[in-house]
Order: C-alpha cells, then sequence, then structure tokens
C-alpha cells in the first residue's frame, strides 16, 4: 500500500483543471487504471478508493483543484447521452453493428474527445469495474458525492446532475414514445392498450414532472406535488409497457420480424433505463442509487462491445422469430389423455404403414443407378413427396414431432416463477414423452410387417427377392449398431431440427407478408382462381404452409446431405428410425428365413431404438435450447427443471410412457 501511496502522490500532482480536454481524460483513464491495480480483487480496488479519499480530504488545494476538474469535465462532456443512450444498439442489422464492434476493437480510441459515452468505454472498459463500484458502501459514496458537491450546483441552487439525469430521462421517454408510434408496434396493439391512452400523454406526464421538480418552490404542498407527478409518469410508463407487450398476444394473426424483436426489446430496456434514472433522482440518498446505475453501464457496455453477446442477442432474436409460430403447431402432437394417446398410436400406425411403400421407391430409385446427385435429388423429392402424403392424411412420422412440441412446451415456461409452475411443466414433459414413445413404436412396429409384405408381393410378382443377397447383406451391415449408425443418427436428428427452423420461419414470413390475404382478395389471383377457390387456396395453404416447409425440406435434406457429403469426402449418410426399419424389414424379407441365424441382423434391430433415441432426443434437445433462449430461462430456472424431472422419474417413471 505505501507503494501504491507514493504513485497516487504523483497522480494527484497531474491533476490540472485548466489541461486541454485530452491531458484531462488521459488523468482520468490514469487514476482508474491506478483504482483497479492488478485487478487482484475488488476489495483491493475499494482500499485504494479510501486511499484516494483519505488523501484528497487531507489537503483543501487539492480538494478545490479535485472540484475546479471536476466542474470544468461536467461542462465540456455532454453526460445526457451517456446515461440514456449507452448500451443501446443503434441497429437492428447484424452486418453492420458487427462491423462497428470490429472497428471499436480495432481501432484504439483517442481521449480528446467530449463524447462521454466514448470515454466511458475507456475510462470504465471491463466488468471488472462493475464488481468493485458495486461493492462501495453508503459511507465511501456519501464522501465521493461531499467532494463533489459544490461544483456541480447551477445558478438557480439545484444540483446540475439533476437536470442531466432528467434530460437523460427525456431522451429514452422519446425513444418509447417513437418506438410505440412505430407502424410495427402500433398496428399490433390490443385496443385496450391504445397509444392515445399511454404513448401519446407520456411527455406531457414528464414535463409535468420536470415542473414539479424544478420550477416549483420547496414546501410540504410541493414535495407532495412532486410525488404525485413521480407516480403519475411510473403508470404511464409502465401502461406503455403493456401495451407493447400486448404485441405478442397477436403473433399468431400478425408473424413477428427480428426488427420488431428488436423494438419491443429496445423499448422494455429502455423503460428499464428510465426507472433506474428516476431512482437517482428520486431517492432522498442518490449516491447508491447513481452507483448502481454506473455499474449497470459497465455492464452494458461490455455488452455493447462484445461480439459474442451480438451473436447471442442475435440468435435470440431469431429464436423468437421462429419458435413463436412453431410452438402453436407443435401443441397438435402432445397427448394428455388416453384417448389423445390412442389416437397418436393410430396415426403412427398409418405414418409407418405409408413409410413402407416410401422405402420400396427407394430401392427403387437406386436400383436406377444415377450419380450420386441426381440418386440423392430424386431420394429427397421422393421423401418430400411421401411426408407430405403424410401430412395430408392426417397420419404422423414419429420424428418430426420433437422439434416442433420443443417451443410448445418451452411456452409453458413464461411464466416458470408462478406457484406450481415447475410441476405443471413436468407434467407436460411427461405428456410430450409419452407421445413421443407412442409415435415412434407405431411407426416402427408397422413398417415392419408392412414392408415384408410388400417385399413378398414383389417377389411373388418379379419372381426375385426386392433385394439380391448382395444388396440384402450391405443394407443390413450399413444398419448395424457395431458401425457408424449412432453418429448418422444424431446428424439425421439435427436436420430434423433444422426441418422445424425452416417450417418456422416459412410460416411467420407468410403471415407477416400476409399472403393468405393476397390469396384471398389479390384482384389479380381472384381472377385467375375464382373468388371461392382463392378463399380455399388462402385457408388450406394458411393451414399446411408450415407441415409444406417442414416436409418437403426435410425430405431434400435425408436425400441430398449423402451426396453433399461424398463430394467433400466426408462419407456422411442419414438413419431416420423408420425408415430404417423398413430398410431392415426389406433386407431380411430378401434373404429368408435363414436371416436370423445371420448376427448382422440383430446388430442392425439393436441398432434400431438406438436410432429412435438419438433421432428425437438430438432433435429435442436443438430445438429446446433455442425455445430457452427465445423465452430467457434462467440458469436458476433450468436448474429447477431438471430437479423437478428427475424427481418425477425416480417416482412415477410409468407416467412417461404410459397415460394415466
Amino acid at each position: 500500500m505505501a507503494a501504491a501511496s507514493r504513485d497516487l502522490q504523483g497522480l494527484l500532482a497531474g491533476l490540472d483543471p485548466t489541461a486541454d480536454v485530452a491531458q484531462r481524460h488521459i488523468w482520468l483513464i490514469n487514476l482508474f487504471d491506478w483504482l483497479r491495480g492488478d485487478r487482484a480483487s475488488p476489495q483491493a480496488a475499494i482500499g485504494r478508493v479510501s486511499l484516494l479519499l483519505d488523501a484528497v480530504e487531507a489537503r483543501p488545494e487539492l480538494r478545490e483543484r479535485l472540484r475546479a476538474w471536476w466542474r470544468v469535465f461536467t461542462q465540456s462532456v455532454d453526460l445526457t447521452t451517456l446515461l440514456a443512450d449507452y448500451g443501446f444498439a443503434p441497429r437492428t442489422a447484424f452486418v453492420s453493428e458487427l462491423s462497428e464492434r470490429l472497428r471499436r476493437k480495432i481501432l484504439p480510441g483517442t481521449p480528446e474527445t467530449t463524447d462521454a459515452s466514448d470515454l466511458f468505454r475507456m475510462v470504465l472498459p471491463g466488468v471488472f469495474d462493475a464488481g468493485w463500484i458495486a461493492l462501495l458502501d453508503e459511507t465511501q459514496l456519501a464522501r465521493i458525492g461531499a467532494l463533489l458537491a459544490d461544483a456541480t450546483v447551477d445558478a438557480g441552487g439545484a444540483p446540475r446532475w439533476r437536470h442531466t439525469v432528467m434530460d437523460a430521462v427525456t431522451y429514452c421517454a422519446s425513444q418509447v414514445v417513437a418506438a410505440g408510434f412505430s407502424p410495427e408496434l402500433r398496428l399490433r396493439m390490443n385496443p385496450e392498450h391504445h397509444e392515445a391512452r399511454s404513448f401519446h400523454a407520456l411527455m406531457a406526464d414528464l414535463d409535468e414532472l420536470r415542473e414539479q421538480m424544478f420550477e416549483q418552490p420547496a414546501g410540504a404542498e410541493s414535495e407532495e406535488a412532486l410525488q404525485a407527478a413521480f407516480v403519475a409518469f411510473r403508470d404511464r410508463l409502465d401502461a406503455c409497457r403493456a401495451s407493447a407487450a400486448s404485441v405478442y398476444t397477436h403473433l399468431e394473426d400478425n408473424g413477428i420480424s427480428v426488427g420488431l424483436v428488436f423494438r419491443l426489446r429496445q423499448l422494455r430496456e429502455r423503460v428499464l433505463r428510465i426507472r433506474e434514472l428516476l431512482d437517482c433522482l428520486m431517492s432522498p440518498v442518490p449516491a447508491p442509487s447513481v452507483a448502481r446505475l454506473i455499474g449497470k453501464l459497465v455492464l452494458a457496455g461490455g455488452e455493447r462491445n462484445s461480439i459474442r453477446a451480438l451473436v447471442a442477442s442475435n440468435s435470440s432474436m431469431l429464436a423468437a422469430k421462429v419458435t413463436e409460430r412453431s410452438a402453436e403447431t407443435g401443441e397438435h402432437y402432445i397427448t394428455r389423455d388416453r384417448t389423445s394417446y390412442l389416437q397418436m398410436v393410430k396415426k403412427a400406425a398409418g405414418g409407418g404403414a405409408l413409410t413402407a411403400v416410401t422405402v420400396l421407391l427407394k430401392f427403387g430409385i437406386y436400383a436406377l443407378a444415377l450419380s450420386a446427385f441426381w440418386a440423392g435429388l430424386a431420394s429427397g423429392l421422393m421423401y418430400a413427396a411421401s411426408f407430405v402424403a403424410i401430412q395430408l392424411l392426417h397420419l404422423t412420422l414419429a420424428t418430426k414431432q420433437p422439434a416442433m412440441t420443443a417451443p410448445a412446451l418451452a411456452a409453458r415456461l413464461r411464466d416458470i416463477k408462478a406457484d406450481g409452475a415447475v410441476d405443471h411443466f413436468v407434467d407436460e414433459v411427461a405428456n410430450l414423452v409419452r407421445s413421443q414413445v407412442a409415435a415412434v413404436l407405431g411407426n416402427v412396429l408397422v413398417v415392419v410387417p408392412a414392408m415384408v409384405a410388400l417385399a413378398l408381393l414383389v417377389q411373388y410378382a418379379l419372381g426375385r427377392p426386392l433385394l439380391d443377397a448382395a444388396h440384402a447383406a450391405a443394407t443390413l451391415n450399413s444398419l448395424s449398431l457395431a458401425g457408424p449408425t449412432a453418429l448418422f443418427a444424431a446428424i439425421t436428428g439435427i436436420l430434423l431440427f433444422s426441418a422445424s427452423i425452416v417450417a418456422g420461419w416459412t410460416e411467420n414470413a407468410f403471415v407477416l407478408h400476409r399472403l393468405d390475404s393476397a390469396m384471398r382478395y389479390n384482384p389479380r389471383i381472384g381472377a385467375f382462381l375464382g373468388a371461392a377457390r382463392a378463399r380455399r387456396w388462402a385457408t388450406f395453404m394458411r393451414t399446411h404452409i408450415s407441415g409444406f416447409a417442414s416436409n418437403i425440406s426435410l425430405g431434400l435434406m435425408l436425400g441430398l446431405l449423402p451426396a453433399f457429403a461424398g463430394f467433400f469426402g466426408l462419407g456422411l449418410d442419414v438413419r431416420h428410425v423408420t425408415l430404417s426399419a423398413g430398410q431392415i424389414a426389406a433386407a431380411a424379407a430378401s434373404t429368408g428365413l435363414s436371416v436370423l441365424q445371420h448376427p448382422a441382423l440383430w446388430w442392425a434391430v439393436a441398432a434400431i431404438p438406438v436410432i429412435g433415441a438419438l433421432n428425437v432426443s438430438v432433435s429435442f434437445y436443438f430445438a429446446f435450447r433455442l425455445a430457452l433462449r427465445a423465452h430467457s430461462v434462467s440458469l436458476g430456472d433450468r436448474a429447477r427443471i431438471r430437479s423437478a424431472i428427475w424427481a418425477r422419474w425416480r417416482s412415477r417413471p410409468v407416467s412417461f410412457f404410459l397415460p394415466a
């Protein structure tokens, strides 16, 4: 500490209120570098703060120099934009924002600036600063306030910092009003939250608060009027936030865009910033509130400069865009009672029977001996047509469900803090797992006998087996659990998740751009189709667009991935549980009863539950993680959920497989 004291004496000797802007700011940067020290611990920084305060208070001449320096600083640097705008991204475009953050990381900043935000970034650049600022006690904060108090009084006797903070509130409030009046939000708000009753009156309430704070004489009646004006403005601010939140109830009808999510989150953060600023203004002891605000500005600045935070933020907005649309679709795949459970088994059985035809067509395409790309494209189109047929016949393909049901499940987490919310969520997990088990079993238990019947029918019609001995053996060996089947099944799970992303994005775009309304009322489309047919097509496409996008994209990915992977020499393939079960059945039927003595058959059969588990779990995992990001579920809540699920598994494992 003696060395620190000597360094401090040299630092204080360089305090010069008459220096130019760059030198004054360099001194400030050096001061905070000294406070941080070697960053060993925040407590060490607190000790240096006390050392600084003791040194300044012990020398009246130094105290006056510091106040003069602070007076010049506040007059030359605009702190309003720092308090109001620091940490907020000015744009939604990912590339332009990424370029700006890279520029700030690569190019050095200059202390010769009157932009308080740029200077703040150089003075308090990291999370460590937020840590030691949070540890400042009330005594230290009071001593800091006393040192700077005389330097911050305007001509009317009011503290100048209060005017600065009020200007920052005004700036933030204007941004809130601008966001509320934007067409993206205004046209989607509930009628009972109309902006004429909230956003339009916000600035008037703020003007009343400003008048009561700065223009009315002091007194008991004035204090009561100030508190009344503060309560009115705060309530109006809450009404604005409620109006903006009502937008989420109209996503089904209006869709969602990244820009809309950005505006909603910016508006929410602006409201929170206004509350923090009001705490500084209205608190009888403002120093702790000011310290909390500075700490939050440090953290906000760190996120504003972080490329990782930018990627996380944009992925979160994309997640909200996709999962809000997928959640409603996924509700149809969750069974909650015995009747719906049996109905799911029946639909899955139908899907399994139709998949047997798909497997037969796949072998037919391979028999054409096309090149890798054209064989993959033909297989992908055939898969897509088969999946669409399953959709239109209201049947079920088990592995497509998890990626759709995960957003529906995560939507239950919006009120996770409520009493009983975790138990209700675990009930939904059990319902979901039970639905997946029913669907997989329905698919597999029907596709096997259906495929055997088709193979025998082909053998009877053609006079030879569906597959010759070499191809049958190659099929069984390729699906063996001893090979890379598990890896390929996990990759297929990622494709299933990707198909759900395509489905959510496509449906959202369809609704956002009001294509159903265009199909129904566009004069050219109406003239071509006729009014009645146009209405039917609009309703049909609105109902099935998500399924079409998911099924077609999944089919093409399943068919083309091996071809593209082979082009790069990766040797990847796909393993879909229902298709794989059908292929095993076809190979076994082509070989005859002697296949029961071949170990390759049983290795392939053993792979079926592994393929099914990986298809379902991988696709569900990625979809659920995306939905959690969209709903901003905390790590603590995630831990609570995991504990509750494990507790249910230990106490009632049967509930995950059979309905009550």
